[in-house]
């Protein structure tokens, strides 16, 4: 009987050997490859495949896809994982952000047709696939971004080949496998997501060289973002930003303050869009910074300490250091020599507009807070210290005017009023989600209908029925 069985499985291995001599990739890790050029072959016959599913059927993959995160079990492990590799965030926030992405980013619904008809007849424009998409992420937002853009790349018919930051090679190795597994149980081609077992700068150009990606996509700091823009191919720039905030007199002031608290400690500051310094009218401010206080903020009034936070924070060049972005509150201010409550979260303290902490993005749950004599002061440094990023800006008052005021002197891609700064993709807020924000290159806050060329269809003389 047991050689029998035997017999049975080696016929059954043989018969999908013979089936598969034809297509190498039939045997694989999940869309892992060791291979940058294997991983995007593989991934140029799934969209093919994909690209003969109806958009029903897409339907259907994404759904998969989001249940598969939303198991409790996985999302808690993916957000331990990512948190745990590297060394970046709060795991609590990662769940919070990680079910935002799966729950809220856009799928086929995203994807409408516009129709024209006359007495020529009628013309249609539908949103339809580029193909084969690479796709660059930060170490940041890990397992968000390669959450929500994989929902909206498939939803629009196309796969995507991810270059993940090589600090989250692991946590995207597990989240990448774990959607193909779902994708396979409900029909999907194998290999719509893919990635090479080894990130690195070396792999991320043999990707954006490859004539068969046709868009690339860079959620990451300006030196990615720009060296995609310079690729000679259609590309998406989400680049960082340098998000201001400005409290009026007018504004809820206890509210704006635990606002500010949560928005800016949330992730331990690591989200693109948190807040990074505010400015705030005198009238208010010690008022404002007392609330703050009161909702987990610590004061540093040591003009001493906070010099040496700032170069214990901060390279030689003024850009962070990587061993403190994302890190808690209280391991910053350890390191100081100060020990606190288990309720900190942010650092505070009271700064001039030019100061490095200011105007240096950081991603740490350092806050530094500006005096202003008037509003009208607040949006202009408000604007000095954002660089022209146009990314996101917060601002809590109840004037109409002067809102309206910073939000067209900004321009940016988010603007958000008496809210934390997450209220922006859809957190407590309404509207989507994602992590891939496009302010340099103009798609803004990114769905599936971003990730598709338009295509235009036209019948003469026909389908006319007024």
């Amino acid at each position: 009987m047991k050689t029998e069985i035997i017999e049975e499985v080696v016929r059954k291995i043989l018969a999908e050997m013979e089936d598969s001599k034809d297509n190498k990739f039939d045997y694989y890790d999940y869309g892992i490859f060791d291979d940058m050029d294997d991983a995007i072959e593989a991934s140029n016959k799934a969209q093919r495949e994909l690209f003969n599913m109806s958009i029903e059927q897409r339907g259907k993959l994404v759904d998969s896809m989001r249940a598969a995160i939303l198991e409790p079990d996985n999302l808690e492990t993916l957000s331990r994982k990512a948190v745990e590799e590297t060394g970046i965030g709060k795991y609590e926030d990662k769940i919070l952000k990680n079910k935002a992405a799966a729950e809220n980013s856009p799928g086929i619904e995203d994807l409408t047709t516009w129709a024209k008809t006359g007495e020529n007849g009628i013309t249609i424009e539908e949103y339809c696939p580029f193909g084969v998409i690479g796709s660059i992420t930060p170490t940041t937002n890990p397992t968000e971004t390669i959450i929500c853009n994989s929902i909206g790349m498939i939803a629009g018919g196309n796969s995507v080949v991810f270059s993940p930051h090589p600090r989250a090679k692991e946590t995207s190795i597990m989240l990448i496998t774990l959607l193909n597994k779902a994708l396979e149980k409900v029909g999907a081609p194998r290999n719509l997501i893919s990635m090479v077992r080894e990130p690195s700068i070396e792999n991320t150009n043999k990707m954006m060289k490859n004539n068969k990606i046709r868009l690339l996509v860079a959620t990451g700091g300006p030196g990615i973002v720009n060296t995609v823009l310079s690729s000679g191919k259609k590309a998406i720039g989400a680049g960082a930003g340098n998000p201001p905030v400005v409290v009026d007199e007018t504004a809820d002031i206890e509210k704006a303050a635990k606002d500010i608290v949560d928005g800016s400690s949330f992730d331990n500051n690591v989200p693109c869009i948190a807040e990074k310094e505010v400015f705030v009218v005198r009238e208010v401010f010690d008022k404002l910074i007392l609330h703050m206080q009161k909702n987990g903020a610590y004061l540093l009034n040591d003009k001493e300490i906070i010099e040496k936070m700032d170069k214990m924070v901060s390279k030689d060049d003024g850009k962070p250091k990587v061993d403190y972005v994302g890190k808690d509150a209280k391991v910053i201010l350890r390191d100081l020599g100060i020990d606190v409550p288990s309720n900190i979260k942010l650092i505070i303290f009271k700064a001039n507009k030019e100061h490095h902490l200011v105007q240096e993005e950081m991603m740490m749950p350092i806050l530094p807070i500006v005096c202003c004599d008037n509003v009208d002061k607040a949006i202009d440094y408000a604007y000095q210290a954002e660089h022209g990023n146009r990314h996101t800006a917060i601002m809590h008052s109840k004037n109409v005017d002067k809102l309206t005021k910073m939000a067209k002197l900004l321009e940016c891609t988010i603007f958000v009023k008496n809210a934390p700064s997450y209220a922006g993709i859809g957190v407590g807020g309404e509207g989507f989600t994602t992590f891939t924000i496009a302010g340099p290159t103009g798609e803004g806050l990114t769905s599936a209908r971003s990730f598709c060329r338009k295509r235009r269809c036209t019948m003469i003389d026909s389908f006319n029925i007024r």
